[in-house]
């Protein structure tokens, strides 16, 4: 499979601050040193600007930098690679799991409010590292989900009322290709999500009304007594996935990522959350009007499901390439 490789020098001279902050920034990018001098990424767009920036801020610290497009080593196997770079995030991944472990020894029946306050927010740093974590996990280090699912149990250790999540009841594509769908105005981050979700999977050129009330032939949406809607612990989107049965790559990940801007409930955590926030309350400050939101928000969200399902995707491929190699050997 492609890499890239970079390798960099800085005159002897040089200061110790540019060789830590570089130093840094190749630990939060993910990439791992094989050999001295050389650290390797899989060939993604964001990791081949990632290198280039650092090319540039090695040339203004007076030193040289070199990037490479490289489809094998000599000598060093994918798999091989593929095993340095999971090792790495297990690693990681072991540095939270311990802080976990230590956090889930302070759940007793009897937790204080003022204890309780404290776990959740040690609860939602350790979450933002995990996302911070599984962001250059590029393929699927498997203590990931360990520590992951760990996270959740005390999630669902620390709330206070547990509230059992209504039985989606599944429902038909087809029933719903040619429906007219109406919600309420001033559409937000689930609405427009739906909204996508409906354009994506339903019908391209379904028609969205926006009222208070709705017709009775129309199929209302996050709405008070809609026909789709919060159910349990579920946003709406999560209820229209789990309706339809929609499991494609990339939906499971923005169906966290919706649940944690419109619920803000502490479940997950992930790092795009906050600046999706900031665009879409940015909309709502501007008075875009629902057909705007409605646009804007469309092409938002298909530009996030491109990300997230080529991400899911190209671990999956990496993942069959670990596995054939491994089997070779």
């Amino acid at each position: 499979m492609p890499w890239i490789v970079f390798s960099y020098s800085l005159p002897s001279k040089a200061q110790s601050s540019p060789r830590v902050t570089l130093w840094r920034r190749l630990r939060r990018l993910g990439a791992i040193a094989p050999t001295g001098g050389v650290y390797v990424l899989p060939a993604r767009e964001d990791c081949e600007e990632a290198f280039q920036w650092l090319t540039q801020e090695v040339q203004q610290a007076h030193g040289e930098a070199l990037m490479m497009h490289v489809e094998r080593f000599e000598g060093l196997t994918d798999a091989h690679l593929i095993e340095l770079f999971r090792r790495a995030r297990t690693e990681d991944y072991a540095d939270i799991e311990a802080q976990a472990v230590e956090l889930e020894q302070c759940l007793t029946p009897e937790i204080a409010h003022v204890d309780r306050t404290r776990v959740q927010e040690t609860l939602a740093k350790l979450r933002r590292q995990h996302a911070d974590v599984a962001r250059i996990d590029f393929f699927d280090a498997p203590e990931g989900t360990f520590v992951a699912s760990r996270l959740s149990r005390i999630a669902q250790a620390l709330a206070s009322n547990t509230q059992e999540v209504a039985g989606v009841a599944r429902a038909s594509l087809a029933a719903y290709r040619d429906r007219r769908w109406v919600t309420r105005p001033r559409p937000h981050v689930d609405r427009l999500a739906c909204i996508w979700l409906i354009r994506r999977f339903i019908n391209p050129t379904a028609v969205v009304r926006y009222a208070t009330t709705p017709e009775p032939d129309e199929v209302a949406f996050d709405m008070r007594d809609g026909e789709i809607r919060h159910q349990g612990s579920l946003c709406t989107f999560e209820t229209m996935l789990t309706a339809f049965g929609l499991h494609e790559p990339g939906l499971p990940a923005m169906a966290e990522l919706i649940h944690e801007i419109d619920l803000r409930d502490g479940q997950y955590a992930h790092p795009e959350a906050a600046g999706i926030d900031a665009i879409l309350q940015g909309w709502l400050l501007a008075r875009f009007s629902d057909t705007d939101l409605e646009a804007h928000g469309v092409a938002l969200f298909e530009g996030l499901y491109n990300t997230m399902s080529r991400d899911q995707n190209t671990r999956r491929v990496a993942g069959r390439t670990h596995a054939c190699e491994t089997g070779n050997t």
